[in-house]
């Protein structure tokens, strides 16, 4: 029996950290943002649509999607971001399932899924645990800022525009914080890789 754990956490808490030593321990990973990242290449439906309906001003001189103009214009206009999910998501979903039906297939006792959005955009009932990785949001700000070079008030407007950690925190299985050295982090993300994994 496949059993697959969902992974998620806010803007700049380390969930791409936790990700990928999971992956080192053996983990068989769906990458949400990486699918994401494929599905708006030029020549997929998706690609089209968001073209059709934001206009050529998220589409780079390459005929690639801008998406750092993209997110501009759903954080400047929040009602976007609605459409843009409509689009988007239903066609995660599907490759999402067809990743879980070829696991099963092969046997596969462990699927991570790495869900950056997991409670705003998706249905949490339809894993068999949730992970989240959380840090302090001034320690998280901060990183935004010194390790993403975004400015003070673009920072506050990713974080502002995810559910607040603690409203996550009470609906996770396990909770890894992100607080101390690495060493801690990968004690902790150690720990819950065995409970996964028992």
């Amino acid at each position: 029996m496949t059993r697959v754990v969902a992974v998620t956490g806010n803007v700049a808490a380390g969930k791409s950290t936790v990700v990928q030593l999971f992956r080192d321990w053996g983990a068989v990973i769906f990458d949400a943002d990486e699918t994401v990242r494929l599905l708006q290449r030029p020549g997929e439906p998706v690609y089209a649509e968001i073209l059709a309906h934001f206009g050529p001003g998220v589409r780079r001189a390459d005929g690639g999607l801008d998406r750092a103009a993209l997110r501009d214009r759903i954080l400047a206009h929040p009602a976007e971001r609605d459409v843009l999910e409509r689009i988007v998501h239903p066609a995660v979903e599907a490759r999402r399932e067809a990743a879980l039906a070829a696991a099963r297939e092969r046997g596969v006792r462990l699927v991570i899924a790495d869900i950056p959005l997991l409670f705003e955009s998706a249905d949490p009932s339809a894993y068999d645990g949730i992970v989240l990785v959380d840090a302090p949001e001034p320690e998280r700000r901060r990183r935004l800022m010194m390790d993403r070079r975004l400015s003070a008030a673009h920072a506050e407007q990713l974080i502002a525009a995810q559910m607040p950690a603690d409203a996550k925190r009470v609906r996770a299985t396990w909770i890894i914080d992100n607080d101390a050295d690495r060493a801690t982090l990968i004690a902790r993300s150690r720990a819950v890789w065995d409970a996964l994994t028992a």
